[in-house]
């Protein structure tokens, strides 16, 4: 498994098309070169060059046209998505967003029975525009049951919608902006399409100081024909969730994009510096950042392929992907925070200088974490599924291989509600990957894991601990930790990794482990039989100076100079 090197990447596993979409891509950002895009950066441009682009090679038409609305090639391919996502956070999370929010706009649009708004996406797509996700308000944030966007029936069977949205990403553009209310008569929910260029659409404000445009606006008694109903009642509610569900996912991606060209701009910088007669990179506190920081971000690499896997064969009878969506927002993200924090310790202060893209990785990594849920929302969503993972493993589940099938992931705009039925969620036996391992940081790993397990059968949380959100969320990520060593064990495999970089991965997943054991420990309403459980969590992984040092010269001081973006 390798970084991205947009220099060297051929993308072979993909079919051709899809190839030279993202070589194109690719080749736009780096003839633009990094002295243009940190300029726009700085002067808050809006990336309308971009959007030519993307207009003029039919970018988001090929990749977001779901089979049967499009190209008779069309498809719904995660897999491409994926590369998509993890280049544009390659170059800059302005590129990012305004594709994320078209993608969350599309989402009901897709799940929707409306046949007639869904061809009328697709003729959109093809001719270059843009999509908007109208969910939030000022007042209620995403608590879409405060919603006060309204449609209002009239006597000729058409509606008029009245209402305020905020934080609207693409909403002075969007073609269509799936926005999210109530039936002013009966108080079902409702999504509707409209448009950002409508006389009877006020745009008002852009709330972010940003290159993108996150948009305030209100409908003045906006004409609405049943043309423009997305779906109505359950189905509305459902729909808004299953849309976050699938896009959350491209948060994880677009982390991993921006950590890699981030950890190139470090490397080069540090590898060429002299401080007290010797490099930066042969002080031993700086080698350990750098290969804490490359083991993470290699284990986000290895994670976001094999969920990808996940959410490519999910189906109504197998939706393990509803714990790995999750994760790959919340612990992929989180871990590029810890990245770009680690790399930022090493290059201090060059990391803020205006001509480099790490000045806005710093900023833009942070931002990950945060949006489509909160790092909290996932971790309440993650753990509800703890018990079936941990005690009613069902091996009767497929083994699911690398999936580079060109075929359409549309189980996506099926799936029915993701609100309920998670006790009917199962998934494998996690210990088999771990088994199939002899290695001895993985040992130590499955000790922890033991551990956890055991404190769950005989000292779980109790009522009042189980209504301590707090509290469960360091048991949350403790957990976590065990589906994520899983994934990167099961990706580790299909991608043949070498056992000095699985083993160096373990030793920071342990003390990680230990980390959040001693937290636990410290919880004020953790009794004496939690603590005594935490106390035998806590592991050292095997100090292995060869390994360590063979990793650091071979794998990672042998990337500097392999990448710089065109000036």
């Amino acid at each position: 498994m390798n970084l991205l090197n947009p220099k060297k990447e051929t993308y072979s596993h993909l079919d051709e098309k899809s190839r030279n979409l993202m070589l194109k891509t690719i080749e736009f950002f780096e003839t633009k070169g990094k002295q243009k895009l940190m300029k726009d950066d700085h002067d808050k441009v809006w990336y309308s060059d971009f959007l030519d682009f993307v207009k003029k090679e039919k970018a988001f038409s090929i990749l977001m046209t779901p089979k049967g609305y499009g190209a008779s090639d069309s498809r719904w391919d995660c897999n491409r998505i994926m590369a998509f996502n993890e280049i544009l956070g390659f170059y800059g999370l302005c590129y990012w967003y305004t594709w994320q929010v078209t993608m969350l706009g599309l989402g009901p649009i897709w799940i929707s029975k409306n046949e007639t708004i869904k061809n009328k996406a697709a003729k959109l797509l093809e001719d270059g525009e843009i999509f908007a996700f109208g969910l939030s308000e000022k007042e209620h944030g995403a608590d879409l049951i405060g919603s006060d966007m309204m449609l209002v029936p009239k006597e000729d069977g058409t509606y008029l919608a009245q209402g305020d949205k905020f934080y609207i990403g693409n909403g002075n553009k969007a073609a269509i902006v799936s926005t999210f209310g109530k039936m002013k008569d009966t108080g079902e929910f409702v999504f509707f399409g409209v448009n950002s260029q409508h006389p009877n659409y006020e745009l008002k404000q852009n709330i972010v100081t940003s290159q993108n445009y996150v948009a305030e606006f209100e409908l003045h008694d906006y004409p609405i024909t049943k043309d423009d109903i997305i779906s109505k009642g359950r189905e509305a509610w459902d729909t808004s969730l299953a849309t976050i569900a699938f896009c959350k996912f491209n948060l994880g991606w677009g982390s991993v994009g921006i950590c890699t060209h981030a950890f190139y701009e470090a490397l080069n910088h540090a590898s060429h510096r002299r401080l007290f007669n010797q490099y930066v990179t042969d002080f031993p506190h700086i080698k350990q950042i750098f290969m804490d920081s490359f083991m993470r971000l290699n284990a986000m690499k290895l994670f976001s392929m094999r969920a990808t896997d996940y959410m490519r064969t999910a189906s109504a009878t197998d939706k393990r992907y509803l714990l790995f969506n999750p994760m790959e927002k919340m612990k992929v993200t989180t871990q590029g925070e810890e990245v770009v924090i680690g790399l930022w310790d090493i290059i201090a202060a060059k990391g803020l200088n205006k001509d480099v893209y790490f000045e806005m990785a710093i900023r833009d990594i942070q931002m990950l974490p945060r949006l489509e849920g909160t790092v909290h929302v996932n971790m309440i969503l993650i753990m509800r599924f703890m018990q079936n993972y941990f005690f009613k493993p069902d091996n009767q589940l497929p083994e699911i291989p690398r999936v580079y099938d060109t075929k359409d992931d549309t189980y996506l705009f099926n799936q029915g509600a993701t609100t309920k039925g998670f006790d009917k969620i199962f998934f494998h036996d996690y210990s088999k990957v771990y088994n199939s391992f002899s290695l001895p940081n993985i040992e130590i790993f499955k000790e922890q894991i033991a551990v956890f397990k055991s404190m769950l059968e005989t000292a779980p949380p109790d009522k009042t601990q189980s209504s301590d959100i707090d509290f469960m969320l360091t048991v949350g990520e403790i957990f976590t930790l065990v589906a994520y060593g899983q994934l990167v064990l099961e990706s580790a495999k299909l991608e043949k990794t070498d056992n000095d970089t699985i083993e160096q991965i373990f030793d920071f997943l342990i003390r990680d482990f230990s980390k959040y054991a001693t937290q636990l420990y410290s919880k004020a309403k953790s009794t004496t039989e939690q603590q005594n459980f935490a106390l035998k969590m806590l592991k050292k992984p095997i100090l292995n100076e060869e390994r360590f040092e063979r990793i650091y010269k071979e794998k990672l001081l042998s990337l500097a100079d392999t990448y710089e973006m065109n000036p």
